[in-house]
């Protein structure tokens, strides 16, 4: 095998795909972003969550949040739920797995409050149990979601957000997932902190 062309192929196929997701996704991620910067301002919270990678881009999203995105600027409140293992294990055990996110988000969630709901099928079970608990609670929701967006998709409410990027390639799906993670940060620290500059 040809590894470097093949890897090749892949760089072309991110490279596409980006290109696409700039004209269709970049509208969308920055009223999701505007939302969410309205919601801290307000002094709500963000809560995050998703499972495998998707835990990973939930952790880095309150990472980005909490810390600092590329600029020093105070603290925002986020918090993935994929990141307490006592927690997360005690509600497996009690309740079962679908439930790990939604107990945390009717614990912690409030109204006016953002869900960040990652799934790159759309059909993660713990992850829709969260958007019910995020609807229950009247927070708003930012799906982040591959393929055509599954059951998350069409379960969304009215002043809901959903980012889909249309791939069938989960990888694929990913790697823009993290972009609009670091742009929802970028619009949140522009429209908070920095003057829209």
């Amino acid at each position: 095998m040809d590894h470097v062309a093949n890897l090749r192929k892949h760089f072309q196929e991110g490279i596409e795909l980006r290109s696409r997701m700039m004209e269709t996704l970049a509208p969308e991620v920055a009223k999701a972003g505007l939302a969410l910067a309205a919601c801290i301002k307000k002094g709500g919270k963000a809560l995050a969550c998703g499972n495998g990678g998707s835990a990973a881009d939930s952790q880095h999203f309150a990472a980005e949040m909490v810390g600092r995105f590329e600029r020093e600027r105070p603290g925002m409140p986020a918090i993935a739920l994929s990141t307490d293992t006592s927690n997360l294990t005690a509600i497996a055990n009690d309740y079962g797995y679908d439930y790990v996110f939604s107990k945390s988000v009717e614990a912690l969630g409030n109204p006016g409050d953002v869900l960040l709901a990652i799934s790159t099928s759309g059909n993660s079970k713990s992850v829709l149990e969260a958007v019910k608990a995020a609807h229950a609670k009247k927070m708003t929701v930012i799906a982040l979601t591959g393929k055509d967006g599954g059951a998350l998709g069409r379960m969304l409410a009215p002043g809901d957000f959903h980012l889909n990027v249309a791939h069938p390639r989960t990888m694929r799906v990913q790697e823009i997932h993290l972009l609009v993670v670091h742009s929802l940060c970028e619009v949140v620290d522009n429209e908070l902190h920095f003057g829209g500059t």
